[in-house]
């Protein structure tokens, strides 16, 4: 507010103003400041991969996209009600772009965010600094955890343990964006047990996923043949209630 003062005394065209308003513009003035900086701190915190914003997806190119689907996304209020999204694709399509534009979005949005890729993050909890704990607590409490890169090799049996402490904490509390190149299926043999349930599936059974497909089209992943398919033929971003 000091510096917008200095700068309404500079200025000759401030001084016809009323008194409420030359106020008005300084409490204006430190808000936005406020606003700034507390965004700036949670982007820090976030640590996102990339530099990506949801205004900068053309919508106009054919791709497929549902534009109902993606506004819910980018509106955000799955991440209020602890739901999850999943964005699966071959490499070079942009999975972690998105994840990350959506990561943006939530931190706009006065949410918290961190974002991980998936193999750093089991050798940080693999490490036995003494961070373990802290670094557990902090992924339970963050309203938006992005899990970037799943799949790139088969979870370990301490691995597979702290998955599930990772998404005991957060089901029913807080969201979840993961990106992988694999299909979604409940026999996924990167967690190293085939044919049995997943921590995850448990945890995003009853909440919305998304993939991100050369196309990247949208399409429901509920069990029912949904309106919102685009392109069955190809991976997808799709939600499921």
């Amino acid at each position: 507010m000091a510096k917008a003062f200095e700068e309404q005394r500079r200025s000759p065209d401030l001084e016809a103003l009323p008194f409420e308003d030359r106020i008005g513009l300084l409490v204006d003035r430190e808000a936005a400041e406020r606003d700034t900086r507390r965004l700036t701190t949670r982007l820090k915190i976030a640590a996102l991969r990339q530099t990506a914003c949801v205004e900068d997806v053309d919508l106009r190119t054919p791709r497929g996209i549902d534009r109902a689907v993606f506004a819910k996304l980018v509106e955000g209020r799955w991440i209020d009600r602890h739901e999850n999204l999943l964005v699966t694709g071959a490499t070079g399509l942009g999975k972690s772009w998105l994840a990350c534009a959506l990561g943006h979005k939530a931190c706009r949005d006065n949410r918290s965010v961190l974002y991980h890729r998936v193999p750093r993050l089991f050798e940080a909890l693999a490490r036995g600094d003494g961070r373990y704990a802290r670094l557990l607590k902090s992924l339970g409490r963050a309203q938006l955890l992005i899990l970037d890169d799943w799949g790139l090799s088969v979870l370990t049996a301490a691995e597979r343990r702290d998955l599930l402490e990772i998404l005991e904490d957060r089901h029913g509390r807080a969201s979840t964006i993961v990106t992988s190149q694999l299909p979604w299926t409940p026999g996924m043999e990167p967690l190293g047990t085939p044919r049995s349930p997943t921590p995850f599936s448990i945890a995003s059974s009853t909440t919305p996923t998304a993939s991100s497909s050369p196309e990247k089209a949208c399409e429901n992943a509920a069990p029912k043949p949904s309106p919102l398919t685009a392109n069955q033929n190809t991976d997808s971003i799709s939600h499921r209630p």
